[in-house]
């Protein structure tokens, strides 16, 4: 936890200094201006980008692997098809969870229509959007 606080206050620092606001002023008004996302959203953008492109086939097998597609027990009209396959995991918070199980928790919140997206380019330009509303509207 300590080498998160890090990877976040140093950037945050930094970008106080040269845009001239001191601690006092809050960073998520100098983030949007900029459309910085937050540390926590660049990392789900980066597992969900993996995780899109494993769907795709372009990642690697050993996380192609990884994602399997839910399979409901009855037929359900709703299901578009894009939901991942979530497996059971015992662990006491959300930061021991690897990646295989993120990844598909993220993906599986995400609105059917990034999901959907048909090539990688449009998925980032769907995502950032997503998650710039989220952030900061």
């Amino acid at each position: 936890m300590v080498l998160l606080y890090t990877c976040y206050s140093l950037p945050t620092n930094l970008l106080r200094l040269l845009t001239g606001f001191n601690r006092r002023h809050h960073i998520t008004a100098i983030l949007a201006s900029l459309h910085w996302f937050p540390l926590r959203i660049r990392i789900e953008f980066k597992i969900l980008l993996i995780t899109f492109k494993a769907l795709l086939g372009l990642a690697q097998s050993y996380i192609t692997e990884m994602l399997t597609p839910y399979e409901p027990v009855c037929s359900l009209r709703s299901l578009g098809g894009t939901l991942l396959a979530v497996p059971k995991w015992r662990l006491k918070s959300k930061a021991d969870r690897p990646f295989a199980i993120r990844a598909l928790l993220f993906w599986n919140d995400l609105p059917e229509e990034i999901m959907l997206a048909d090539s990688v380019s449009s998925f980032k330009s769907l995502l950032k959007t997503h998650f710039y509303r989220l952030a900061f509207m």
